[in-house]
């Protein structure tokens, strides 16, 4: 495949489908997951936009890559977090579980690895013990599977926003994330990390850091609310920033 889209947290939005006919040629998209919880949008039409992007995945001749958000991922548990919706509850679990096959926590792709907030080594070394790279994305998606409690928010006297190097792919900071993997024991020599989760002002702002302070190592996308997305085009080894309106 030689051109991917990278699309931020969707929160109801239907902003996705301008995305996906604006970048056709690409041969990929990937959410970066939290389809639900708006502070604008009524529930009802979050459900249907969701149900929309599992058709997408479905119909498309693309390949469309899910993935889960906390804001998801509450509903599935016994946790809440900012923006539940309790009245909602049993209709937003009962649609995730109908599609938790195509869901998954960790996607990696060449050098690319993407999840909603990010992986950590310190995480994996609590949940994962003895933990390798080259099993890491399947193990991963396997815990939730099978024992998703694992992926809650660590409530453990931590910063209540999630920024310590113990909070999991659902919820680390990007502070966090990065610090976590410094050193030998890191993934940042090994990968190039795509997240979500926590809101950037705009894509090309934060394009500009990652490249000029963490070297391309990781790129944060939480920017849908200004229109801002993500390409990758293999053949080029190249991301680019852009918005519905502008490119770069």
């Amino acid at each position: 495949m030689s051109k991917t889209t990278f699309i931020g947290d969707i929160h109801g939005r239907t902003i996705w489908k301008d995305i996906v006919q604006k970048e056709n040629d690409s041969d990929r998209f990937i959410f970066i997951g939290d389809y639900f919880d708006s502070l604008t949008i009524p529930g009802i039409e979050q459900i249907a936009n969701f149900k929309n992007i599992i058709e997408f995945k479905k119909t498309s001749n693309k390949e469309v890559i899910l993935l889960i958000g906390n804001h998801d991922h509450h509903y599935l548990v016994e946790e809440s977090y900012s923006g539940y919706q309790p009245h909602l509850r049993w209709d937003i679990e009962n649609i995730l579980r109908e599609n938790l096959t195509s869901l998954q926590v960790v996607y990696k792709f060449s050098d690319i690895l993407c999840s909603h907030a990010g992986i950590s080594p310190v995480w994996l070394d609590n949940h994962l013990p003895g933990w390798k790279r080259i099993n890491m994305v399947e193990d991963i998606n396997d815990l939730y599977r099978y024992r998703n409690k694992e992926f809650n928010f660590s409530h453990t006297g931590y910063d209540p926003y999630g920024d310590h190097p113990t909070q999991g792919p659902l919820w680390i900071r990007p502070r966090s994330l990065m610090a976590s993997n410094k050193g030998d024991d890191g993934l940042k020599k090994h990968y190039i990390q795509v997240v979500g989760h926590t809101q950037q002002e705009n894509i090309f702002k934060s394009f500009v850091y990652t490249q000029k302070k963490r070297g391309g190592k990781y790129y944060l996308i939480d920017t849908l609310e200004t229109k801002g997305y993500l390409t990758y085009e293999k053949d080029k080894n190249l991301f680019t920033p852009k918005t519905l309106d502008a490119t770069s």
